[in-house]
């Protein structure tokens, strides 16, 4: 099915921004993908380093594996298919470098999925969250909220770039925190980095999980130092 096959419907816009709000119960708030560390290590120390850091993510890094597993994950919830969801939630699993990675994927994931079934019911999503409690699998944030999106009719054009500012927007919340950074410069940063997340898409839109991988090395480093960084605010 193309990915521009549903018109986006008020409801579904609604959603989709209900789901991406800070609001939204998952508990990203939390983390911070290794910035911590970068910040105190002097790689992240004003907006321009910020926005670098963030730029190699999406083009290089963790970023633009997300935003693959989100398409992956779309086109298989367009198609019903749940046992490849499945698969995909496996193997985005697989592509956490570092434990607290790998907790800052799959607790959120894990919280999200839950609200999404109380609040927003779908018999996919159950049918996912039974096989992934089967084979002790850990959710991933990406594909849970691509899965949901698909089901509300969201094109995935639309649904993916909305999901990857949400992604930089949380690690940009943190940085305000931590460098200290003024909320101002944090709006300047998002907006500089509006077209990363356009082409990150983009590329994103036609990728299959053979595409997959990274060569943002640094961040999985940030990540490996932050488990024994000696004061720390945020858990990853």
């Amino acid at each position: 099915m193309a990915d521009h096959a549903y018109p986006l419907t008020p409801l579904a816009l609604l959603r989709l921004q209900s789901w991406l709000s800070p609001a939204f119960p998952t508990g990203s708030y939390s983390y911070s993908h290794g910035l911590e560390w970068a910040v105190e290590a002097g790689h992240v120390h004003d907006r321009k380093s910020l926005v670098a850091w963030l730029d190699a993510d999406l083009c290089y890094g963790s970023g633009r594996n997300e935003a693959i597993l989100f398409s992956e994950a779309w086109r298989c919830a367009v198609n019903r298919d749940s046992s490849r969801l499945v698969d995909i939630a496996e193997l985005a699993a697989a592509f956490r470098a570092t434990s607290e990675l790998a907790l800052e994927s799959s607790q959120p994931a894990g919280a999200c999925l839950s609200t999404l079934r109380l609040v927003w019911p779908d018999q996919l999503l159950d049918s996912v969250e039974r096989m992934l409690r089967e084979r002790h699998i850990s959710p991933a944030l990406a594909v849970v909220l691509a899965a949901r999106a698909a089901r509300s009719g969201i094109p995935l054009p639309l649904a993916l770039p909305a999901f990857l500012q949400s992604y930089i927007a949380n690690w940009i919340t943190a940085a305000v925190r931590l460098i200290p950074l003024g909320q101002t410069d944090g709006q300047l940063a998002i907006a500089e980095l509006e077209h990363s997340v356009l082409a990150a898409s983009a590329q994103a839109n036609c990728a299959t999980t053979n595409d997959l991988g990274s060569a943002a090395f640094m961040i999985d480093l940030a990540s490996m130092a932050h488990e024994t960084q000696y004061t720390r605010l945020f858990r990853s």
